[in-house]
């Protein structure tokens, strides 16, 4: 029998499920070798027996926990996709301001009307087996992670950062162009796609696993750049985990 999928979306905008909705031919490879049983961005059915999960989008609210711990309950494997799902993503900006000032912002009078609290990526709640990062996640990378769980495989997912991708493509520096990156401590994995365009490295595929501190430091002495600056720019992608540091 054909594993038995289904996807299901919590805070953010859902641009990871449509890169799956816009694998066009891949699409119908992935369907030959999984049973989409709830994706609601593309079917109208809907069903609780499954046995991968495919969650986009941070958790914001106490009851969204239920939720998960129920989808845990159900899946065999549990895959966060997106950089929501996977470090908490950009809706982790409100965790620097006081929570009650973030929901008076946001909804004005009627503030108490909604409960949320600090945004945190899935796993913060419940166990998470794979993760395919990004804002939004590339479609091979997915591909890759589906194939290796199907595999029985542990994904193999880049644990060296972005920097190491733009020496590959032979991009200048965003520092010599007198742009502050993150990619010296940003997990790889996106082939530099930003970078190669002429622009930064945001930081959406979260820190790498023991990034080196020191060479970041060196880098922002070299090009005369402060903490405060690295700071402001870690806060975009990095709050949730800039929190556990």
């Amino acid at each position: 029998m054909k594993p038995r999928v289904a996807f299901f979306d919590f805070a953010g905008c859902e641009g990871d499920q449509l890169q799956v909705a816009n694998l066009e031919e891949e699409l119908l490879t992935l369907i030959g070798q999984v049973e989409v049983v709830s994706f609601r961005e593309v079917m109208k059915e809907h069903s609780d027996n499954y046995d991968i999960a495919f969650i986009e989008g941070s958790c914001t609210r106490l009851q969204d926990e239920d939720r998960l711990k129920q989808i845990r309950k159900n899946a065999k494997l549990v895959v966060a996709i997106g950089s929501c799902a996977t470090i908490g993503g950009i809706n982790c900006i409100r965790n620097y301001r006081d929570i009650d000032e973030v929901r008076k912002t946001v909804y004005g009078d009627k503030a108490t009307l909604f409960d949320t609290y600090a945004a945190r990526p899935i796993d913060a709640v419940i166990r998470v087996d794979a993760y395919v990062h990004g804002c939004p996640m590339t479609k091979d990378e997915f591909l890759q992670v589906v194939k290796s769980l199907l595999l029985g495989k542990k994904p193999e997912i880049p644990n060296y950062p972005v920097c190491v991708e733009c020496k590959k493509n032979e991009n200048i520096c965003a520092f010599e162009r007198d742009q502050y990156c993150v990619g010296t401590v940003t997990r790889a994995g996106c082939n530099s796609c930003c970078v190669n365009e002429g622009t930064i490295c945001w930081g959406c595929r979260g820190l790498v696993d023991n990034p080196n501190k020191n060479a970041h430091e060196e880098v922002l002495v070299k090009y005369g750049l402060t903490v405060d600056d690295a700071i402001d720019k870690f806060k975009l992608y990095f709050g949730w985990q800039e929190g556990k540091k």
